[in-house]
């Protein structure tokens, strides 16, 4: 997807929701457990309620791999059916891979070409030559961890070196070398509030990933104040406040109605409205 496409869809969808699909077979409804896969069964339900309403998915790896090769099969199985049945939709795995060049190349390959993801979080510890593999696949986005939502971020994120530079700001500076805002992402955590603004002086552009926003205890408000941009510049992920609000036979409907209320309330605050 290109960063126009992506643009095009929150305009006409008016909204920029990413429903985390951070899928755990302790929290979702017991009735599902008898299913064949009951972890697809419960992401194709999701999906299905919550896809009018949000522009993005994203699942977090730990949720499948956890499981060995029948957790891989139902991630594989819910990409395929996002793709089959909601083309439209940005879909996002939560893998936060990097490593030396070669092995990150594998990885590319892996999200890239096998499973045919469009974005795929990585962690920029390792440097250029880690990220750089990610970055030769056209039409595929690359999400770097910038300032996450954790208590322990700020162990190393706001360090700061001789210069006075916080290692964040130096991860937004130095990797815009590296790729632009038509490829890259940033994630940026809902909890870190004010700091937002402190991330667009150096990104002023690009879009950024902001998980945090409901259960974590986010402000949409202060995340859309500080970070939207023209283009809006957001993708904002809620998980359990979405896919866990309701336990019962329900559960699907009651998503869809969490995730309509978040997009009714992105509306209002989108740059363009009409």
């Amino acid at each position: 997807m290109t960063y126009l496409q992506l643009v095009n869809q929150i305009r006409a969808k008016k909204s920029f929701l990413c429903v985390g699909l951070d899928t755990d077979l302790k929290k979702i409804p017991q009735h599902l457990l008898a299913e064949d896969d009951p972890i697809f069964a419960f992401n194709k339900a999701i999906i299905d309620a919550t896809a009018p309403y949000c522009v993005a998915y994203k699942p977090n790896l730990a949720f499948y791999e956890c499981f060995g090769v029948k957790g891989w099969m139902a991630f594989e199985k819910t990409i395929k059916y996002i793709r089959e049945n909601y083309p439209e939709q940005f879909i996002i795995a939560d893998a936060k891979r990097g490593d030396i060049g070669n092995t990150s190349a594998m990885y590319a390959r892996a999200f890239f070409e096998d499973l045919d993801v469009d974005a795929l979080t990585v962690a920029p510890y390792m440097g250029e030559d880690s990220v750089a593999p990610f970055l030769t696949h056209e039409g595929k986005w690359v999400i770097l961890l910038a300032l996450t939502s954790n208590k322990g971020s700020h162990d190393f994120q706001l360090t700061k070196d001789d210069r006075g530079d916080r290692l964040f700001e130096r991860v937004l500076d130095l990797s815009q070398l590296w790729g632009d805002k038509t490829q890259m992402m940033y994630v940026v955590g809902a909890t870190q509030g004010t700091l937002l603004a402190e991330v667009r002086k150096h990104v002023p552009t690009h879009f950024l990933l902001v998980p945090g926003v409901g259960a974590q205890g986010g402000s949409l408000e202060e995340v859309c104040k500080y970070g939207m941009t023209r283009d809006c510049g957001l993708i904002v992920n809620s998980s359990r406040g979405i896919i866990y609000a309701d336990t019962t036979e329900r559960f699907a409907e009651v998503a869809g109605e969490k995730a309509h209320e978040l997009q009714q309330q992105m509306a209002a605050l989108l740059p363009f409205r009409g």
